[in-house]
């Protein structure tokens, strides 16, 4: 049976994406998210999926809605 799931690296290339884009380092988003700079990076790689508040604390520190990375990651999805 088929069972459909988020790809990881998806997600992690739409929170990278952003960080690039505002010209952020891992180091620096990792502390103003107040997550771990390994997991950070964890995240980005596609090793590891975000929780939803993970995710939330990111987006605060990227200073962009949530939404906007959720449709960043179905574009990519149904690219």
């Amino acid at each position: 049976m088929y069972v459909p799931m988020l790809d990881s690296v998806i997600v992690g290339k739409a929170i990278a994406f952003f960080r690039k884009e505002k010209g952020i380092s891992q180091e620096t988003l990792s502390g103003l998210a107040d997550i771990g700079r390994s997991h950070l990076s964890a995240i980005e790689r596609g090793e590891r999926k975000p929780t939803l508040e993970t995710l939330y604390r990111i987006c605060l520190a990227l200073d962009i809605k949530m939404s906007t990375v959720i449709q960043k990651i179905e574009e990519e999805l149904n690219a």
